[in-house]
């Protein structure tokens, strides 16, 4: 019995082990299967995030690939553009080259004919001589008969010797030859005379008649546009405080009438004027007009006119092709454009004339850069203040000088209204040119001049008291309106300096009429909050 239940047990011990093994087995089965789908799903997971990445990585190499391309695009168009602009510069200077070729080309034809007139010329001049040789020969042989007659006849009717007839005969023919040779001489001297001044006139026309400019007469009105006569009131201000103060900062006198959408800007000196039309507009644009404003703007504006002289310097030395001129004298040929000599714009006539110089002396030969320099600066010595009771051309001669000018070009300068001798072959040429655009109808007006000159004149007078700041004269040179440095003068003081001035005006100037003096004394406190 204990057997049966030993056996019993082992049978069901074996039994269970077996069960419990059949068990394990397809447990291990199921965690295989479990194992092997989630390393399914990983090995899915992966390579979804993979190709994933891997489009990523793929729109990014793209992006950057489109990105480089972009940038290599732009430097390829940066490139193609310089490439064009260059082969734009290159056209343009063969452009600039072959005109100048032609320009020599024709230059050289014009020699050829001149050379081909000279040699005609000279070939006149032989001819001419081979004719008078000729003639000089029949009348040798002629007067050699007629000295034998006479030899023969003196012996016979006054029985001289051969020797005393001999002697006599020679002293007749010495003054017979003597007479005629004068004679022939004179014709020849005349006759070429005659063949220079038809050349040197030919020259002066053919000059004046290749240089085209234009005349503009200088006035002392400038008109100021404006849209509307509501703005004539701002201008104006409260109790006339605007204008005064625009007035006083300017140097000009202001007209508002009954003018209709214009105000009058009225003074002599051209830049003040365009300070004036200038300042108004920007004062106009912007809408705030009060003394102050009026003050800062003017001070500005007068700046913005002195780098636009420097400009003007600088654009016509451009284009008349002068070369290394000294800052200076740049900024002096910027004034010529706000000057003018005789009523004509003094910029336009040098200009004018250094063209006209540059012509001439290309025709005659001559130097044609130091001739177009001499032609710019002649008249340069108007527009600087230095030693104004010297003459303009000995002024300017100086200046050039100073300037390190050429020598010949410093000799032409002061010698074009003969102060000093002439010395350079280009000094006649500037004195020409300069009598031909100044001379020219229209060119100039001697009233305008003189009525500029007395205005000058009495603020020079003004100036010459003390604690006299500025001074302008207005209303065509009827009054005189004089400010004072209010510290300094005080109102007595003020009104004898009025009286003074008035007493020296007539004393030392010739007027029509009578000035009015107005001195003007403003008494300003400023402080600052810091």
């Amino acid at each position: 019995m204990t057997i049966y239940i030993i056996l019993a047990a082992v049978i069901g011990v074996g039994v269970g082990f077996y069960a419990g093994r059949v068990l394990l087995m397809k447990l291990f089965k199921e965690q295989e299967e479990q194992a092997k789908e989630r390393a399914r799903l990983i090995i899915r997971e992966a390579e979804a995030k993979a190709e994933t990445q891997k489009k990523d990585k793929m729109l990014e190499a793209k992006e950057h690939f489109l990105k480089l391309k972009a940038e290599h695009e732009e430097q390829a168009n940066h490139k193609k553009n310089i490439i064009i602009q260059n082969e734009a510069k290159v056209k343009q200077r063969e452009q600039q080259i072959n005109k100048q070729l032609e320009d020599l080309k024709k230059k050289e034809q014009d020699t050829d004919v001149l050379q081909n007139k000279l040699n005609q010329q000279l070939e006149g001049f032989n001819k001419r001589k081979e004719d008078l040789e000729a003639q000089y020969k029949d009348k040798l042989a002629k007067v050699e008969q007629d000295h034998h007659e006479i030899l023969s006849r003196l012996e016979r009717i006054a029985n001289l010797s051969a020797d005393e007839a001999r002697e006599q005969l020679v002293e007749n023919l010495k003054s017979e030859a003597s007479t005629r040779a004068s004679s022939y001489i004179k014709d020849i001297v005349a006759e070429a005379k005659l063949t220079a001044t038809k050349e040197a006139k030919k020259v002066v026309i053919e000059t004046i008649q290749r240089t085209a400019a234009e005349h503009a007469i200088e006035n002392c009105v400038s008109i100021f546009n404006i849209e509307s006569d509501d703005i004539k009131g701002k201008i104006i201000g409260r109790e006339g405080r605007n204008i005064r103060a625009l007035e006083a900062a300017t140097g000009v006198e202001i007209i508002v009438d009954d003018t209709p959408e214009a105000i009058i800007i009225s003074g002599f000196d051209p830049v003040r004027r365009e300070i004036a039309r200038l300042s108004l507009h920007r004062l106009v644009a912007d809408g705030r007009i009060h003394p102050a404003r009026i003050e800062e703007v003017v001070a500005k504006t007068r700046k913005s006119i002195e780098e636009e002289i420097v400009e003007i310097g600088e654009r016509t030395a451009i284009d008349l092709g002068i070369h290394g001129l000294h800052p200076e004298l740049i900024k002096m040929v910027g004034r010529m454009r706000f000057r003018s000599s005789y009523g004509q714009n003094l910029l336009q006539h040098s200009r004018e004339v250094a063209n006209l110089c540059a012509t001439m002396a290309a025709e005659l030969g001559l130097n044609v850069k130091h001739a177009k320099r001499a032609g710019l600066l002649h008249d340069i010595g108007k527009v600087t203040t230095e030693e104004p009771e010297l003459p303009h051309a000995i002024i300017g001669m100086q200046l050039a000088q100073k300037y390190k000018e050429h020598p010949d070009v410093c000799n032409a300068i002061g010698a074009h209204h003969d102060e000093i001798e002439m010395t350079a072959m280009i000094s006649p040429i500037i004195q020409s040119c300069d009598a031909i655009s100044g001379s020219r109808p229209g060119a100039r007006r001697e009233i305008m001049e003189s009525y500029i000159k007395r205005l000058k004149e009495l603020e020079e007078t003004a100036h010459s008291f003390d604690g006299v700041n500025q001074c302008y004269a207005i209303q065509a040179g009827r009054e005189l309106r004089v400010m004072v440095d209010a510290d300094n003068v005080t109102d007595e003081r003020a009104a004898q300096l009025s009286f003074d001035i008035s007493q020296k005006i007539e004393k030392e100037m010739q007027y029509p009429g009578q000035i009015k003096i107005t001195v003007i004394r403003e008494m300003r406190s400023v402080s600052y909050a810091k």
